[in-house]
Protein backbone atom coordinates (compact mmCIF):
# COMPACT_ATOMS: atom_id res chain seq x y z
CA UNK A 1 0.00 0.00 0.00
CA UNK A 2 1.29 3.27 -1.30
CA UNK A 3 2.10 6.22 1.40
CA UNK A 4 2.77 9.46 1.20
CA UNK A 5 4.76 11.42 3.49
CA UNK A 6 4.21 15.24 4.80
CA UNK A 7 6.08 16.91 7.10
CA UNK A 8 4.45 17.75 10.49
CA UNK A 9 4.08 21.61 9.47
CA UNK A 10 2.13 20.85 6.37
CA UNK A 11 -0.27 18.67 8.10
CA UNK A 12 -0.40 20.95 10.69
CA UNK A 13 -1.68 24.13 8.07
CA UNK A 14 -3.84 22.21 6.23
CA UNK A 15 -5.56 20.61 9.59
CA UNK A 16 -5.80 24.31 11.61
CA UNK A 17 -7.06 26.03 7.88
CA UNK A 18 -9.81 22.49 7.24
CA UNK A 19 -10.74 22.98 10.86
CA UNK A 20 -11.09 26.93 10.78
CA UNK A 21 -13.52 26.35 7.47
CA UNK A 22 -15.47 23.75 9.62
CA UNK A 23 -16.04 26.92 11.85
CA UNK A 24 -13.77 26.69 14.43
CA UNK A 25 -11.61 30.23 15.28
CA UNK A 26 -8.06 30.11 15.06
CA UNK A 27 -7.05 28.91 18.59
CA UNK A 28 -9.54 26.42 18.33
CA UNK A 29 -8.68 24.72 15.19
CA UNK A 30 -5.02 24.73 16.27
CA UNK A 31 -6.02 22.90 19.89
CA UNK A 32 -7.81 19.69 18.12
CA UNK A 33 -5.55 19.96 15.60
CA UNK A 34 -2.80 19.19 18.00
CA UNK A 35 -4.74 15.98 19.82
CA UNK A 36 -5.07 14.85 15.79
CA UNK A 37 -1.60 14.80 15.06
CA UNK A 38 0.08 14.04 18.39
CA UNK A 39 -1.57 10.69 17.40
CA UNK A 40 0.17 10.15 13.88
CA UNK A 41 3.60 11.23 15.50
CA UNK A 42 3.25 8.74 18.22
CA UNK A 43 2.81 6.31 15.52
CA UNK A 44 -0.94 6.35 16.08
CA UNK A 45 -2.62 6.15 12.71
CA UNK A 46 -6.08 4.41 13.52
CA UNK A 47 -6.39 8.29 15.26
CA UNK A 48 -4.87 10.40 13.72
CA UNK A 49 -5.40 12.19 9.74
CA UNK A 50 -7.62 9.29 8.96
CA UNK A 51 -10.14 10.67 11.21
CA UNK A 52 -10.63 14.10 10.17
CA UNK A 53 -13.18 13.40 7.54
CA UNK A 54 -15.26 11.75 9.84
CA UNK A 55 -15.17 15.28 12.25
CA UNK A 56 -16.31 17.01 8.96
CA UNK A 57 -19.04 14.62 8.07
CA UNK A 58 -19.74 14.64 12.30
CA UNK A 59 -20.63 18.74 11.98
CA UNK A 60 -22.28 18.34 8.29
CA UNK A 61 -24.92 16.13 9.83
CA UNK A 62 -25.21 17.67 13.10
CA UNK A 63 -23.73 15.20 15.23
CA UNK A 64 -20.92 17.74 16.32
CA UNK A 65 -22.03 21.72 17.14
CA UNK A 66 -19.09 24.01 16.07
CA UNK A 67 -20.88 26.50 18.45
CA UNK A 68 -21.81 24.76 21.59
CA UNK A 69 -20.09 25.35 24.81
CA UNK A 70 -19.35 22.91 27.62
CA UNK A 71 -21.27 24.13 30.57
CA UNK A 72 -20.24 22.66 34.48
CA UNK A 73 -23.74 21.19 35.80
CA UNK A 74 -22.06 19.81 39.09
CA UNK A 75 -19.24 20.70 41.31
CA UNK A 76 -16.86 19.84 44.44
CA UNK A 77 -13.35 20.92 44.94
CA UNK A 78 -12.22 17.69 44.12
CA UNK A 79 -15.12 16.43 41.27
CA UNK A 80 -17.07 18.01 38.62
CA UNK A 81 -19.25 17.06 35.70
CA UNK A 82 -19.46 18.71 32.61
CA UNK A 83 -22.16 18.50 29.79
CA UNK A 84 -20.91 19.20 26.42
CA UNK A 85 -23.56 19.76 24.50
CA UNK A 86 -22.81 17.78 21.54
CA UNK A 87 -19.64 20.06 21.10
CA UNK A 88 -15.84 18.80 19.34
CA UNK A 89 -14.52 16.31 21.76
CA UNK A 90 -11.28 18.04 21.80
CA UNK A 91 -12.26 20.82 22.66
CA UNK A 92 -14.48 19.76 25.68
CA UNK A 93 -11.49 17.29 26.89
CA UNK A 94 -8.90 20.19 26.99
CA UNK A 95 -11.49 21.82 29.27
CA UNK A 96 -12.28 19.04 31.75
CA UNK A 97 -8.90 17.67 32.19
CA UNK A 98 -7.38 21.33 33.16
CA UNK A 99 -10.23 21.80 35.48
CA UNK A 100 -9.30 18.48 36.77
CA UNK A 101 -5.59 19.27 36.72
CA UNK A 102 -6.75 22.98 38.43
CA UNK A 103 -8.55 21.08 41.28
CA UNK A 104 -5.77 18.60 41.97
CA UNK A 105 -3.27 21.53 42.35
CA UNK A 106 -5.38 22.87 45.27
CA UNK A 107 -6.51 19.71 46.74
CA UNK A 108 -4.40 16.78 45.70
CA UNK A 109 -6.16 14.77 43.50
CA UNK A 110 -9.44 15.13 40.88
CA UNK A 111 -11.66 13.51 38.41
CA UNK A 112 -14.09 15.44 36.32
CA UNK A 113 -16.83 13.21 33.92
CA UNK A 114 -18.21 14.65 31.01
CA UNK A 115 -21.31 13.88 28.87
CA UNK A 116 -22.62 15.04 25.71
CA UNK A 117 -19.47 15.28 24.05
CA UNK A 118 -18.19 13.54 20.71
CA UNK A 119 -15.29 11.60 19.64
CA UNK A 120 -12.01 12.79 21.09
CA UNK A 121 -8.93 11.39 19.18
CA UNK A 122 -6.31 9.57 21.83
CA UNK A 123 -7.37 9.21 25.78
CA UNK A 124 -3.39 10.12 26.15
CA UNK A 125 -3.40 13.29 24.93
CA UNK A 126 -4.99 14.37 28.08
CA UNK A 127 -3.34 12.37 30.31
CA UNK A 128 0.08 14.02 29.14
CA UNK A 129 -1.45 17.43 29.86
CA UNK A 130 -1.17 15.85 33.67
CA UNK A 131 1.69 14.80 33.34
CA UNK A 132 3.44 17.62 31.53
CA UNK A 133 2.45 19.76 34.63
CA UNK A 134 4.13 17.22 37.11
CA UNK A 135 0.99 15.89 37.69
CA UNK A 136 -0.21 11.59 37.23
CA UNK A 137 -2.81 11.54 34.32
CA UNK A 138 -5.86 9.13 33.79
CA UNK A 139 -8.06 9.86 30.67
CA UNK A 140 -10.30 7.64 29.41
CA UNK A 141 -13.96 7.49 27.10
CA UNK A 142 -16.70 5.07 26.12
CA UNK A 143 -17.91 5.33 22.24
CA UNK A 144 -20.41 4.12 20.22
CA UNK A 145 -20.67 0.08 21.12
CA UNK A 146 -18.09 -1.86 19.20
CA UNK A 147 -16.97 -4.51 22.11
CA UNK A 148 -19.06 -7.62 22.30
CA UNK A 149 -19.07 -8.61 26.05
CA UNK A 150 -17.37 -11.94 26.76
CA UNK A 151 -20.12 -14.71 25.60
CA UNK A 152 -22.39 -12.25 23.60
CA UNK A 153 -22.86 -11.54 20.00
CA UNK A 154 -23.74 -8.04 19.98
CA UNK A 155 -21.78 -4.90 20.37
CA UNK A 156 -22.54 -3.39 24.21
CA UNK A 157 -19.72 -1.73 24.81
CA UNK A 158 -17.14 1.13 23.08
CA UNK A 159 -13.61 0.79 22.51
CA UNK A 160 -13.34 2.64 25.94
CA UNK A 161 -9.60 3.21 26.26
CA UNK A 162 -7.59 3.97 29.47
CA UNK A 163 -4.52 6.16 29.25
CA UNK A 164 -1.82 6.94 32.02
CA UNK A 165 0.29 8.88 31.72
CA UNK A 166 2.76 9.85 35.09
CA UNK A 167 6.65 11.57 35.20
CA UNK A 168 9.66 9.52 35.06
CA UNK A 169 13.35 9.75 33.89
CA UNK A 170 14.51 9.82 31.35
CA UNK A 171 10.66 10.22 29.76
CA UNK A 172 7.75 9.67 31.20
CA UNK A 173 5.56 6.24 31.60
CA UNK A 174 3.09 6.78 29.30
CA UNK A 175 0.32 4.32 28.56
CA UNK A 176 -3.24 3.79 26.02
CA UNK A 177 -4.79 1.66 25.42
CA UNK A 178 -8.56 0.16 24.11
CA UNK A 179 -10.31 -2.04 25.98
CA UNK A 180 -11.04 -4.31 23.35
CA UNK A 181 -8.24 -5.79 21.42
CA UNK A 182 -7.95 -3.08 18.71
CA UNK A 183 -9.75 -0.15 18.03
CA UNK A 184 -12.36 0.78 15.38
CA UNK A 185 -9.88 2.88 13.44
CA UNK A 186 -7.67 0.06 13.12
CA UNK A 187 -10.72 -1.91 11.11
CA UNK A 188 -10.79 1.07 9.48
CA UNK A 189 -6.97 0.98 8.35
CA UNK A 190 -7.47 -2.66 7.46
CA UNK A 191 -10.86 -1.60 5.32
CA UNK A 192 -9.26 1.35 3.67
CA UNK A 193 -6.10 -1.79 2.53
CA UNK A 194 -8.54 -4.15 1.65
CA UNK A 195 -6.42 -6.65 4.52
CA UNK A 196 -8.52 -9.40 5.85
CA UNK A 197 -8.43 -9.07 9.58
CA UNK A 198 -6.18 -10.98 11.68
CA UNK A 199 -8.23 -14.28 13.82
CA UNK A 200 -9.21 -13.27 17.03
CA UNK A 201 -10.44 -9.18 16.09
CA UNK A 202 -13.84 -9.34 15.21
CA UNK A 203 -17.55 -11.64 15.18
CA UNK A 204 -20.12 -11.29 12.40
CA UNK A 205 -23.82 -10.52 13.37
CA UNK A 206 -23.99 -14.51 14.49
CA UNK A 207 -21.09 -14.21 17.09
CA UNK A 208 -18.56 -16.10 14.78
CA UNK A 209 -15.44 -14.94 14.27
CA UNK A 210 -14.98 -12.23 10.92
CA UNK A 211 -11.98 -11.16 9.19
CA UNK A 212 -13.98 -9.16 6.57
CA UNK A 213 -13.51 -5.47 7.80
CA UNK A 214 -16.37 -3.97 5.71
CA UNK A 215 -18.66 -6.45 7.19
CA UNK A 216 -17.77 -5.75 10.78
CA UNK A 217 -17.72 -1.80 10.66
CA UNK A 218 -21.17 -2.07 8.53
CA UNK A 219 -22.67 -4.26 11.52
CA UNK A 220 -21.44 -1.54 13.97
CA UNK A 221 -22.84 1.47 12.29
CA UNK A 222 -25.95 -0.15 11.40
CA UNK A 223 -26.19 -2.09 15.10
CA UNK A 224 -26.76 -5.25 13.39
CA UNK A 225 -24.88 -7.56 16.08
CA UNK A 226 -21.23 -8.50 16.13
CA UNK A 227 -17.78 -6.71 16.68
CA UNK A 228 -14.29 -6.22 18.39
CA UNK A 229 -13.87 -8.68 20.77
CA UNK A 230 -12.33 -7.34 24.22
CA UNK A 231 -8.61 -7.77 25.22
CA UNK A 232 -8.00 -11.27 26.17
CA UNK A 233 -9.85 -12.67 23.27
CA UNK A 234 -14.18 -13.98 22.59
CA UNK A 235 -13.72 -16.59 26.09
CA UNK A 236 -12.08 -16.35 29.62
CA UNK A 237 -9.79 -18.89 28.64
CA UNK A 238 -7.43 -16.47 27.71
CA UNK A 239 -9.28 -13.64 29.63
CA UNK A 240 -11.48 -11.93 27.24
CA UNK A 241 -13.71 -11.53 30.47
CA UNK A 242 -10.64 -9.19 31.95
CA UNK A 243 -11.08 -6.70 29.04
CA UNK A 244 -14.22 -6.72 29.21
CA UNK A 245 -14.24 -5.58 32.74
CA UNK A 246 -11.54 -3.25 32.46
CA UNK A 247 -14.53 -1.60 29.72
CA UNK A 248 -16.75 -1.73 32.60
CA UNK A 249 -14.26 -0.19 34.99
CA UNK A 250 -14.10 2.77 31.98
CA UNK A 251 -17.82 3.16 31.59
CA UNK A 252 -18.21 3.80 35.47
CA UNK A 253 -16.02 6.53 35.13
CA UNK A 254 -17.54 8.17 32.16
CA UNK A 255 -21.14 7.64 31.34
CA UNK A 256 -22.41 6.59 34.62
CA UNK A 257 -20.61 9.29 36.87
CA UNK A 258 -21.69 11.63 34.51
CA UNK A 259 -25.26 10.64 34.09
CA UNK A 260 -24.31 10.08 30.66
CA UNK A 261 -25.24 7.71 27.66
CA UNK A 262 -24.31 4.49 28.56
CA UNK A 263 -21.84 2.80 24.99
CA UNK A 264 -24.89 1.04 23.71
CA UNK A 265 -27.01 3.67 23.78
CA UNK A 266 -24.98 6.27 21.82
CA UNK A 267 -24.78 7.49 18.44
CA UNK A 268 -28.44 6.76 18.29
CA UNK A 269 -30.97 9.14 16.50
CA UNK A 270 -28.86 11.63 15.27
CA UNK A 271 -26.76 12.19 18.81
CA UNK A 272 -23.69 11.08 20.00
CA UNK A 273 -23.61 11.15 23.19
CA UNK A 274 -20.31 10.02 23.75
CA UNK A 275 -19.03 10.18 27.68
CA UNK A 276 -15.22 10.72 28.96
CA UNK A 277 -13.36 10.59 32.58
CA UNK A 278 -10.29 12.50 33.73
CA UNK A 279 -8.27 12.07 36.60
CA UNK A 280 -5.34 14.00 37.89
CA UNK A 281 -3.47 13.40 41.33
CA UNK A 282 -0.28 15.70 42.70
CA UNK A 283 1.59 12.61 43.49
CA UNK A 284 2.97 15.04 46.15
CA UNK A 285 -0.26 13.61 48.48
CA UNK A 286 1.86 10.42 48.73
CA UNK A 287 5.25 12.38 49.94
CA UNK A 288 7.99 13.88 48.51
CA UNK A 289 7.59 14.11 44.26
CA UNK A 290 10.77 14.22 43.47
CA UNK A 291 11.70 11.11 45.31
CA UNK A 292 8.62 9.13 44.18
CA UNK A 293 9.79 10.31 40.62
CA UNK A 294 13.17 8.98 41.64
CA UNK A 295 11.62 5.23 42.84
CA UNK A 296 9.24 4.99 39.61
CA UNK A 297 12.46 5.90 37.58
CA UNK A 298 14.16 3.08 38.75
CA UNK A 299 12.11 0.38 38.80
CA UNK A 300 11.23 1.31 34.71
CA UNK A 301 14.83 1.21 34.74
CA UNK A 302 14.99 -2.61 36.06
CA UNK A 303 12.14 -3.40 33.86
CA UNK A 304 14.27 -2.44 30.44
CA UNK A 305 17.22 -3.74 32.12
CA UNK A 306 15.37 -7.47 32.70
CA UNK A 307 16.31 -10.51 31.06
CA UNK A 308 15.71 -10.56 27.47
CA UNK A 309 13.77 -13.37 25.73
CA UNK A 310 15.86 -15.50 23.36
CA UNK A 311 15.94 -14.01 19.91
CA UNK A 312 14.58 -10.49 21.49
CA UNK A 313 17.14 -7.41 21.58
CA UNK A 314 15.24 -4.79 23.37
CA UNK A 315 12.85 -4.50 26.29
CA UNK A 316 10.56 -1.32 26.29
CA UNK A 317 8.58 0.42 29.38
CA UNK A 318 5.09 2.41 27.82
CA UNK A 319 5.84 5.42 26.28
CA UNK A 320 9.48 4.96 25.41
CA UNK A 321 8.30 3.89 21.68
CA UNK A 322 6.40 6.96 21.29
CA UNK A 323 9.09 8.96 22.36
CA UNK A 324 11.19 7.30 19.36
CA UNK A 325 8.30 7.75 16.90
CA UNK A 326 7.87 11.43 17.87
CA UNK A 327 11.46 12.06 16.96
CA UNK A 328 11.70 10.25 13.94
CA UNK A 329 8.64 11.56 12.76
CA UNK A 330 9.21 15.02 13.48
CA UNK A 331 12.44 15.06 11.67
CA UNK A 332 12.00 13.12 8.69
CA UNK A 333 7.91 13.16 8.10
CA UNK A 334 4.40 11.78 8.69
CA UNK A 335 3.44 8.80 6.26
CA UNK A 336 -0.20 8.96 5.53
CA UNK A 337 -1.93 6.38 3.49
CA UNK A 338 -3.00 6.83 0.13
CA UNK A 339 -6.64 6.42 0.85
CA UNK A 340 -6.91 8.94 3.62
CA UNK A 341 -4.88 11.30 1.35
CA UNK A 342 -7.74 10.80 -1.39
CA UNK A 343 -10.34 11.38 1.07
CA UNK A 344 -8.24 14.60 2.27
CA UNK A 345 -8.54 15.73 -1.53
CA UNK A 346 -12.20 15.36 -1.28
CA UNK A 347 -12.50 17.62 1.20
CA UNK A 348 -10.34 20.32 -0.23
CA UNK A 349 -12.52 20.30 -3.32
CA UNK A 350 -15.97 20.78 -0.91
CA UNK A 351 -14.09 23.19 1.13
CA UNK A 352 -12.88 25.10 -1.82
CA UNK A 353 -8.77 24.62 -0.88
CA UNK A 354 -6.18 24.49 -3.18
CA UNK A 355 -5.09 20.63 -3.16
CA UNK A 356 -1.91 20.86 -4.52
CA UNK A 357 -0.31 23.80 -1.98
CA UNK A 358 -1.95 21.40 0.62
CA UNK A 359 -1.06 17.73 -0.55
CA UNK A 360 1.42 18.31 -3.52
CA UNK A 361 0.61 16.98 -6.71
CA UNK A 362 -0.59 12.91 -5.81
CA UNK A 363 -0.99 10.35 -8.39
CA UNK A 364 -4.67 8.90 -6.58
CA UNK A 365 -4.79 5.93 -9.68
CA UNK A 366 -4.08 4.03 -6.76
CA UNK A 367 -6.11 4.61 -4.46
CA UNK A 368 -9.95 3.67 -3.17
CA UNK A 369 -12.64 5.06 -4.62
CA UNK A 370 -12.69 8.20 -0.95
CA UNK A 371 -15.63 7.33 1.56
CA UNK A 372 -16.05 11.06 1.73
CA UNK A 373 -18.42 10.86 -1.25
Amino acid sequence: MMYIRYSYEQLNDFCTTAFQKFGFTAQQAKSITDVLLLSDVYGIESHGMQRLVRYHKGIEKGLIKVDAKPEVVFETPVSAVIDGHDGMGQLISIEAMNLAIEKAKKSGMAVVSVKNSNHFGIAGYYAKMACDQGLVGFAMTNSEAIMVPTFARKAMLGSNPIAISMPAEPYPFFFDSSTTVVTRGKLEIYNKLSKPLPQGWALDENGNPCSDADRVLKNIVGKNGGGIVPLGGDTEQLGGHKGYGYGMLCEIFCSIFSGGLTSNHTHIDGKGGTCHGFMAIDPAVFGDANALKERFSVFLQELRDAPKAEGQQKIYTHGEKEILAYADRMKNGIDVNINTVAEMKDLCDYLGLDCVKYLGDVDFSKAKQSSYK
